[in-house]
């Protein structure tokens, strides 16, 4: 269960950095023992939402195997107003390891950290499940124009999509032991 956490685009936020590095092996080890899977390697980043925005699209893009300039493009201008509504994103990377990008704009206390923290985590766990990676690679080479996907693929990742965020969200309750 390594873990590192570092910072992107990030100014003043000492505190924010200070709260992660204290909660993130408590939030790791509470949502290993809630969640079915395993926990891979994670990378926790701090960041704002333009730089959420570059991550996550750079992760994708890495994954996707895309390489067409004009849909990486589009795909930025759409995750940077996705990017300032959102409090966290979690990504698996080809390597097994998992990117957590934490929005330093959405959280102003504790609690909303440790909240975000075990909704990622337990992406991440999800993320180790038999065939979830392929799923989401088989979507992501969809959405940036690599490969077709058939419209029962496509139904199959918005059920599992739903699945995953309906579990994300009933784990959040453990953010209340962390702190």
């Amino acid at each position: 269960m390594k873990h590192t956490i570092t910072t992107h685009q990030l100014r003043a936020r000492r505190d924010l950095e200070r709260d992660t590095k204290q909660l993130a092996p408590h939030a790791i080890r509470q949502v290993s023992r809630a969640v079915n899977g395993r926990m891979p390697a994670v990378d926790i980043t701090l960041t704002n939402s333009k730089g959420m925005a570059e991550l996550g699209v750079q992760a994708e893009v890495d994954l996707s195997g895309c390489t067409d300039r004009r849909r990486i493009d589009k795909a930025r201008r759409e995750s940077l107003r996705h990017a300032r509504d959102a409090a966290g994103l979690a990504i698996p990377r080809a390597d097994g390891s998992v990117l957590v990008l934490v929005n330093s704009e959405q959280h102003r206390t504790r609690e909303d950290i440790a909240t975000t923290l075990v909704h990622e985590l337990t992406h991440a766990m999800q993320f180790s499940r038999r065939s979830v990676l392929d799923v989401i690679v088989r979507d992501l080479r969809a959405a940036y124009g690599v490969e077709r996907q058939s419209r029962r693929d496509a139904r199959e990742f918005e059920r599992a999509l739903k699945d995953h965020e309906r579990e994300a969200y009933d784990t959040e309750r453990l953010a209340a032991h962390l702190l």
